[in-house]
């Protein structure tokens, strides 16, 4: 490769390639994993679009709104293990940009955010579209940065290194206007960057968490988004299992152990989650496996009684609640190997109980007849094939099915529960196939949820990807009418509209089935997986079943 030098910004020499700024940026992307940049372009982006259309194994996606290319990245990183990508250009593409961006820092995604900038001139001046970016994003993000000439692949591998480490999130690159076609500095070799080895936990830490557990008579396990990356569901459910040990799960830590499983208790913070307090209530001992508050503060359901915390980080909780806390901070597979290790004294938990309430609670979610949300769910249950995956959005409808939906293993079921941003349904959807182009995906929204995002089918109709929008059709957004009700308000803003549907037979291309009961469902769905292409099929339904099943307390008070 010729070079050439030329005067860099401390007034030395630097040497430059003859590779533009725009194709190093796509090169070291594709390099660290990334096969899809989500986003609208700019006119500071068309440098990087071409780059993208001449590089293989890389490509851009045009979606209708930033914020949904920013919910495509995010799931693209929960599924392939390297840094999702999008982009937005100045002010309003940024800030549309930013709740899809603060998705992925509240719901451990790693994901590499670029953005239009300023060139160094204009950065501070009043100018149209002009705001700081690296502010913006600061709150929403790991790290924000913004790219140089001569250190291309060193920001864009950092990004990388810090969106994959830790807690995975977001980290922002700001792209000065102007640079993409300049000439790139000559760089070293960067190798792929992956999530930084944690160091084992403290041995007299570890040595204290397991005394406790063995004097422990009633100890709970509960798990969450960090055993997820740590994969020690297995060792979890074998260990449980052998000592009649109930587990407990958050939301996005679903698939970890199997509702069949003999030691399933059931899911935090969801549908029913009071009659899952009935057994955590009961331990002496809280073991909590990955356990990221992000998803719900530990005060809000542990009883109690001292807390052993295995994680990468100390336990994030009110000490003078909970003053009893053994921190055991470091690998979490490692200190999860080291529990199943140990040998129990003995546990006096009535496990028969345990299952009686599971099976009850999974009872009255089967729904009080008819054709509602319950019902509904369990028809997509077994019409998806068991290797399919399900995402959805946000409402009343999570709830359910973060109780209900058997999930048979990690990433099987997507939802946002860190962050919790409606709109999440259809372009989680579309990430997961193109990710999984051979695996059945369908997405559950509400009506509401749908409205925030529809626009995205004209995207599923342009990349012709086949997958399956159910959309749970009530006219009502439930949990802020429930809310009202038990607050005994009038029900005031949250009916979607006084009647009918979605409308139409036919959304942006999209082909509308619609169901009025469990077999016209069941019927509309099979077609609907068997099509070649998007298809949404239109469940309509009554939200009344949400109101005794969804917001209950997982502890008194």
């Amino acid at each position: 490769m010729s070079a050439q030098l030329t005067n860099d910004a401390s007034g030395g020499f630097a040497q430059k390639s003859t590779v533009s700024v725009a194709r190093r940026v796509v090169e070291t992307l594709r390099d660290i994993g990334v096969k899809h940049v989500f986003g609208v372009p700019s006119g500071g982006w068309v440098d990087y679009m071409e780059a993208m259309r001449t590089t293989d194994g890389i490509e851009f996606v045009l979606t209708t709104h930033e914020g949904t290319g920013a919910i495509m990245a995010d799931v693209c990183g929960r599924l392939t293990g390297a840094p999702g990508a999008c982009f937005g250009t100045f002010g309003p593409g940024a800030t549309n940009l930013s709740t899809g961006v603060g998705g992925a820092l509240l719901d451990r995604s790693p994901m590499i955010t670029l953005t239009d900038e300023m060139a160094a001139p204009m950065r501070g001046r009043v100018t149209q579209m002009g705001i700081d970016h690296q502010a913006l994003f600061a709150p929403v993000t790991k790290k924000t940065t913004r790219l140089e000439v001569n250190r291309v692949r060193e920001i864009l591998f950092d990004a990388a290194e810090n969106a994959l480490s830790d807690r995975p999130g977001s980290v922002h690159v700001g792209l000065p206007v102007g640079m993409s076609a300049e000439l790139a500095g000559n760089e070293g070799d960067w190798s792929r960057p992956a999530a930084a080895i944690q160091p084992a936990a403290e041995a007299e830490a570890l040595a204290e968490a397991l005394t406790a557990l063995t004097n422990a008579r009633k100890p709970v396990i509960a798990l969450g988004l960090g055993a997820v990356r740590a994969g020690v569901g297995p060792a979890i459910a074998r260990f449980a299992e052998a000592y009649d040990l109930p587990v407990v799960l958050t939301p996005m830590a679903k698939g970890l152990v199997r509702e069949d499983h003999p030691c399933y208790a059931g899911v935090l913070f969801h549908a029913l989650s009071d009659e899952v307090g009935k057994t955590h209530r009961q331990a002496d001992l809280t073991v909590l496996v990955g356990y990221d508050p992000v998803e719900f503060n530990v005060e809000a359901w542990a009883p109690a009684v001292p807390l052993v915390n295995i994680d990468a980080q100390p336990a994030d909780i009110d000490r003078t609640a909970y003053p009893d806390v053994i921190d055991v901070t470091g690998d979490i597979a490692i200190s999860v190997a080291a529990l199943c290790g140990t040998e129990l004294n003995g546990t006096t938990w009535d496990m028969d109980a345990v299952r009686a309430r599971r099976s009850a609670m999974f009872e009255r979610l089967r729904g009080g007849g008819g054709f509602g949300p319950c019902a509904a769910l369990d028809v997509l249950r077994d019409v998806l094939p068991a290797d399919g995956i399900m995402t959805c959005d946000v409402g009343a409808h999570t709830h359910l099915i973060g109780q209900k939906w058997p999930t048979p293993a990690p990433g099987r079921q997507i939802m946002t529960n860190g962050w919790s941003t409606m709109g999440f349904g259809i372009p989680s959807a579309i990430a997961a196939k193109l990710c999984r182009p051979d695996v059945s995906v369908c997405t559950v929204v509400g009506d509401g949820g749908f409205l925030m995002s529809a626009g995205e089918l004209a995207t599923a109709v342009r990349l012709n990807l086949p997958f399956v929008t159910v959309v749970l059709t009530d006219n009502d957004l439930a949990l802020i009418r429930i809310k009202q009700e038990k607050k005994q308000n009038p029900v005031y803003g949250t009916p979607i509209r006084q009647s009918g549907t979605i409308g139409g037979d036919n959304i942006f291309g999209v082909p509308v089935l619609s169901a009025d009961d469990a077999d016209e469902f069941r019927a509309a769905l099979e077609k609907a997986f068997a099509t070649n292409g998007p298809v949404i099929v239109e469940a309509r339904i009554s939200s009344q079943e949400y109101d005794d099943l969804v917001l209950k307390k997982d502890k008194p008070g």
